[in-house]
């Protein structure tokens, strides 16, 4: 399974499209490595920089409407190619959200009141995320955070079976 937490990469910005989260250039790219340099190379957000911001972090913290535009699978391939394996947000587009799942990666859906928390609660570099339903842990230096999230059914089971090949695999043989 999956590690579903670490160092924190914050996007704090509504409406985060698949074309910036990874850029139409690459949906020829074969392999989900190749992907890796590329992810967020667009984003046009104030003092983010990819090549200095991406590396080491494990979990996207973000605000509403993360994914939206196109259908393409490629968005949480750039994102598991760099390690980041859960994204919390106020709200998702609904077939980003499910390739997330499908992939094996978490989409997790919180209140803008919760998402402001964490983004206040977190702020230290040294924090790190925890996340396995149905608990989200920040831990800093001197302090420890918790918030609750629900997941379904059946997006647990593409979770814990590793996305949705190994759940037919599983399931269908």
């Amino acid at each position: 399974m999956k590690k579903f937490g670490g160092r924190i990469l914050f996007l704090d910005r509504d409406d985060i499209n698949t074309d910036e989260i990874i850029p139409a250039k690459y949906l020829t790219v074969l392999s989900k490595d190749a992907l890796s340099s590329h992810l967020l190379e667009d984003l046009a957000l104030p003092g983010f920089d990819p090549g200095r911001d991406i590396a080491g972090k494990g979990v996207l913290v973000t605000r509403a409407n993360f994914g939206c535009g196109s259908s393409r699978e490629h968005a949480p391939w750039a994102l598991e190619a760099n390690g980041i394996y859960a994204v919390i947000a106020e709200s998702f587009a609904r077939i980003f959200r499910q390739n997330m799942y499908n992939c094996g990666m978490l989409a997790i859906e919180l209140p803008k009141e919760d998402i402001e928390r964490i983004i206040g609660a977190s702020r230290d570099a040294a924090c790190v995320i925890t996340t396995y339903p149905p608990n989200i842990v920040i831990t800093s230096e001197d302090k420890i955070s918790t918030w609750s999230f629900v997941l379904n059914g059946f997006d647990r089971d593409l979770i814990q079976a590793g996305g949705w090949l190994d759940y037919a695999h599983k399931k269908y043989g």
